[in-house]
């Protein structure tokens, strides 16, 4: 048992000498391997060595040899640029005596004599400044220079030519439509081709004079077309653009009844005539039905709306101005879209505002103009004429958007003077409207209609506030400014503030309006007729309103503006019904009469008085009552309805009662009316021809 381990041992220690033995022969055999490579490469150093001794001078010798060759290239290459730049007057003197152009030298050509000019000025500035060389070369490139220039401008001369008005009034249209019309092209793609050339070498080379030749030409082509246009309008109707429908014109919002006789060119113009016609006719019958008013009877009046030739006049040249307005706005689109390749985006500011700095003086005088006509008109009362001002400047306004747009990039100068335009327009605008409430709290027309009809004064208050209605956001704007409504329109706190600000101002004419009647009803003598003519002006106010869109607005300034209108119609209907008081008192039944009893002379006496008033009168006030004029038929029924019940079942009874007596041998002399008589009598009141 103990032997079997020993043995086991013995064979495990011999078979790791055995191992010993085989790893220490491996060793010597690695040994040997390894002196031998420290033998091989010892021998490839001295080699390399040997070898590095021998190509290092060739090498050496040979990158001597290339920058020689490179140097040498170098100075044939400097020595023919040199010779080049000598020579370059004697080879370009033909092409810049001859010029670019029609007629001259091909445009590339002629750009690339003159950067060898330059290059070659610029050689001789840097080396030989004193050089004769340098004298001719900066001669000639100044002379192309200028002939570059001049080439420029002949280009720019021979596409001049201003848009014609019929293409800028197309071109309008088809804004005003929302449309899409292409840009007229002012130059033809070859010739722009050629100024966008020449412009970049002529800025690349720091001569910049052809941006003031090219601003100062296009500013001439946009004046002319804008002249154009103004004489056109001025020949198609005699200073009114009313005829050319391809135009955004403003539609008459006051029809002349004194029309000029004018010569029509055109159908269109033709067609808008009638249209206008037919517009005019429709609003004169609704007027008339609604108030028995005939429009083309009514009586002058300093407030009148209609117009005399000077104000139409006036008006036809608002409204050209406003196509101007509009023209000149595309003709600057045009003039931008045009110079967006010419121009550098840094100078185009600059150029624009050249462009169209004399059309914008223009529109700036002739705004000044309108402004100062229409404020003599305001001085004359002659409102109808201002009223132009606000379609003007409605229109301004929802043009400054986009004229904003065009000239954002320009010079601030520009956009002032579309400001001032807009509030030169606003501040007449806003003087007009109060002026016109001032004009009436001190009209100082005395004279009254003597049947106590509608005063002119009040059909042309409300003619005026219902032409207003097409204008409401603009008036808003206007009278914002005006703290008195501001401080109003805070405590209605409206929805629209801009209804609110009309509606506020319908209020303040209407108040002031009504202040202006009652004191003139203070002329008439005759109680009567003072109450019907503060009667027919309150109806036709309240009419006037309810029909139209006023009496919208007046509610939100006034809540009870009708509730206050119906009770002063029943309070000036209870004034006019005083005038029957005398006549009343004689066919009261107050005498203790009894059928068939023998009346005494005192008796008979009295009943003959009775009669004989009443008979008086009935006459007196048939006869002047006749005269008097109630124009709405529906309060002139009301007010006959009225007086007969008023009348008809008093008299009724007291007809009845004192006929039946013997009172006089000559009934028919005092019983000359019976009560249907009476009724017809007063059938035929506020009627001159019954």
């Amino acid at each position: 048992m103990n032997e079997e381990p020993g043995l086991e041992i013995l064979h495990k220690l011999e078979k790791e000498q055995t191992n010993l033995s085989l790893l220490q022969e491996r060793l010597s055999k690695s040994a040997q391997i390894t002196k031998g490579i420290g033998t091989i490469l010892n021998t490839f150093d001295q080699r390399l060595s040997r070898l590095e001794e021998t190509i290092l001078p060739v090498y050496n010798e040979t990158e001597s040899l290339q920058k020689a060759q490179y140097n040498i290239d170098c100075t044939l290459q400097l020595l023919d640029n040199v010779i080049g730049y000598y020579e370059v007057s004697s080879n370009v003197e033909h092409v810049i005596e001859k010029g670019p152009g029609e007629g001259g030298i091909d445009l590339d050509k002629y750009i690339d004599a003159l950067n060898r000019l330059y290059n070659a000025q610029k050689y001789f500035e840097k080396n030989i400044p004193q050089s004769v060389e340098l004298i001719n070369v900066s001669s000639f490139f100044h002379k192309g220079s200028d002939k570059l220039n001049a080439e420029f401008k002949i280009i720019l001369d021979k596409y001049n030519t201003p848009i014609l008005p019929v293409v800028l009034l197309d071109l309008i249209n088809f804004e005003e439509s929302k449309e899409t019309k292409a840009l007229p092209k002012q130059i033809p793609p070859e010739a722009k081709e050629q100024l966008i050339k020449i412009s970049s070498w002529l800025f690349s080379h720091n001569r910049d004079e052809f941006l003031t030749v090219y601003g100062k030409t296009r500013g001439n082509v946009l004046q002319r077309s804008l002249n154009m246009l103004r004489n056109h309008q001025k020949s198609v109707s005699g200073g009114s653009v009313h005829g050319t429908t391809s135009s955004p014109m403003l539609k008459s919002k006051f029809p002349n009844r004194h029309e000029a006789k004018r010569q029509h060119s055109t159908r269109r113009l033709q067609a808008f005539e009638r249209k206008a016609n037919r517009m005019f006719l429709r609003a004169s019958q609704t007027l008339e039905h609604s108030t028995g008013l005939n429009l083309g009877t009514r009586r002058a009046s300093h407030l009148d709306t209609s117009y005399s030739g000077e104000e139409v006049d006036n008006e036809q040249e608002m409204e050209n101005y406003l196509i101007c307005v509009i023209a000149i706005h595309k003709l600057m689109q045009i003039e931008q879209h045009l110079m967006k390749d010419i121009v550098t985006p840094t100078h185009r500011p600059q150029v624009f505002e050249l462009i169209v700095r004399e059309a914008m003086d223009a529109l700036v005088q002739e705004g000044e103009i309108i402004v100062t006509r229409a404020k003599k008109c305001i001085q004359r009362h002659e409102f109808g004429t201002v009223l132009v001002i606000f379609p003007i400047f409605k229109q301004l306004r929802s043009l400054k958007p986009d004229f904003e747009r065009t000239i954002e990039q320009c010079d601030l100068i520009v956009k002032q003077k579309f400001e001032s335009i807009l509030l030169m327009l606003q501040t007449t605008g806003a003087k007009a409207l109060e002026d016109f409430i001032e004009s009436l709290r001190s009209d100082s027309v005395t004279q009254l209609p003597p049947d106590g009809t509608v005063h002119e004064l009040t059909s042309n208050v409300i003619m005026f506030l219902e032409h207003l209605l097409d204008y409401s956001d603009t008036i808003g704007i206007v009278l914002v400014q005006d703290l008195n409504y501001a401080k109003q329109l805070e405590k209605l706190k409206p929805a629209d503030q801009n209804k609110a600000f009309i509606g506020l101002y319908i209020k303040k004419v209407l108040v002031q309006l009504n202040h202006t009647l009652i004191s003139k009803s203070e002329q008439y003598s005759d109680v009567a007729l003072k109450a019907l003519f503060r009667l027919n002006n309150n109806n036709y106010v309240l009419k006037s309103l309810q029909r139209s869109n006023l009496l919208e607005l007046y509610l939100i300034a006034e809540p009870n503006c009708e509730q206050y209108y119906f009770a002063s119609i029943q309070e000036h209907k209870k004034a006019y019904s005083q005038c029957w008081n005398k006549l009343l008192n004689y066919i009261e039944c107050d005498e203790p009469f009894v059928h068939g009893d023998k009346l005494k002379d005192k008796e008979r006496a009295v009943i003959k008085d009775k009669f004989a008033g009443f008979n008086k009168e009935v006459e007196d006030i048939s006869k002047v009552q006749r005269g008097y004029s109630i124009p709405d038929i529906e309060l002139r029924e009301s007010i006959k309805r009225d007086n007969k019940e008023l009348i008809i079942p008093k008299y009724n009874a007291f007809f009845n009662r004192y006929g039946v007596l013997n009172f006089t041998k000559n009934p028919e002399k005092y019983m000359k009316h019976k009560p249907d008589e009476v009724s017809a009598v007063i059938d035929r009141f506020f009627d001159v021809a019954a």
